[in-house]
C-alpha cells in the first residue's frame, strides 16, 4: 500500500523531476505534488510525495531527513491526515442575531 510523505524546506526552484530522481533512490515514487501559492503560482517550499510502500517511505525518511538537497537540509516525515478546518475566510459579517434589546 502506498505511503505519503511530507517534504519541507525545498528550494523554490525544485521541480517534480528533481524530487522524482532524488526519492527514487529509496524506492518507486507513485506521485509528487509540490504545493504552490495560488496568487503567484510560485512554490511554497514543500511537497507531498507518495511512495510505493510503507517500507519505501520509511527508507526515504531515513535516507533524506535533514540531509542536503540542492543546498538545503530537507524535512522528511510521514504526512499527517489533513485536519478539518472551518470553511470561509476570517472576519467579516457572518449574519445572524447580534443580541441587544430587540422589540417584542
Amino acid at each position: 500500500m502506498a505511503a505519503r510523505l511530507f517534504v519541507g524546506n525545498l528550494p523554490f526552484t525544485t521541480t517534480e523531476n528533481d524530487l522524482q530522481d532524488h526519492f527514487a533512490q529509496a524506492g518507486p515514487v507513485v506521485g509528487i505534488n509540490i504545493m504552490q501559492d495560488r496568487a503567484t503560482g510560485r512554490s511554497r517550499g514543500f511537497a507531498f510525495i507518495e511512495m510505493g510502500t510503507q517500507d519505501d517511505a520509511s527508507k526515504a525518511i531515513t535516507m533524506f531527513h535533514q540531509k542536503d538537497f540542492q543546498g538545503r537540509p530537507l524535512t522528511v516525515n510521514e504526512a499527517r491526515p489533513r485536519e478539518d478546518r472551518p470553511q470561509g475566510g476570517g472576519g467579516g459579517y457572518q449574519g445572524g442575531s447580534r443580541g441587544g434589546g430587540g422589540y417584542r
